[in-house]
């Protein structure tokens, strides 16, 4: 099994709720899956993206195992750091990751807001992310603009030499006419398949475990 890397088109489109489901299957398939958050923003009294994905998918542990760098400010990771004068170091994410990985069949690696988001004044996510060798999922919202958004994201990616294998759409109302149109276009623009729909309040995804192999 591969690990694998889950970005989103921007912030609070529900990639740590999708993460969580992903994980949950997998583990719920019989691998031993794990989670990985490079950096997190927005540590209040240990709850944060890490705590609820491990909680979702039934993975034991302390939240803080899994995270390299975690700062109170809920802002982009270089601004908490800064603030909190703690620089990030892409190789100290690197040693962290390869140590997790000995521990899982695989592992889902969550980034923070979208792909751009920078770690430092020089680091990038999609530094990231190829420092880590891992292709990346996209998660985005079926709602209105997400073909825009979708599409550019998915350029970037490709534009930086990053794998997309495949996209999810949250949100998603199958009964919806703008929605199912929103999936059919980003598959036509991007030529990348939506491996996934979630709706709102879904507590099972498909089984996506190729985007693993």
């Amino acid at each position: 099994m591969k690990n694998i890397f889950v970005t989103a088109t921007g912030t609070d489109v529900g990639k740590t709720y999708v993460s969580a489901l992903i994980v949950k299957k997998m583990r719920d398939l019989g691998y031993n899956c794990g989670y990985f958050k490079p950096a997190l923003s927005g540590m209040v009294n240990n709850e944060n993206d890490c705590s609820y994905v491990m909680k979702t998918a039934g993975i034991k542990g302390k939240p803080e195992d899994y995270i390299t760098y975690s700062f109170k400010p809920a802002l982009s990771p270089h601004l908490a750091s800064k603030i909190e004068n703690r620089p990030i170091e892409l190789d100290k994410i690197i040693e962290h990751y390869k140590r997790l990985s000995k521990e899982f069949d695989c592992i889902l690696v969550e980034g923070a807001g979208g792909i751009v988001c920078p770690f430092s004044n020089t680091l990038l996510l999609p530094d990231v992310i190829k420092a880590l060798g891992l292709d990346v999922i996209i998660v985005a919202s079926a709602q209105l603009g997400t073909i825009n958004s979708t599409v550019l994201t998915v350029e970037y990616a490709k534009n930086h030499e990053i794998n997309v294998k495949g996209i999810i759409l949250n949100n998603f109302d199958k009964n919806n006419l703008m929605h199912t149109d929103n999936k059919a276009c980003i598959e036509k623009l991007t030529g990348v398949k939506v491996i996934a729909t979630v709706a709102q309040g879904q507590t099972e995804i498909d089984d996506i475990r190729e985007v693993f192999e």
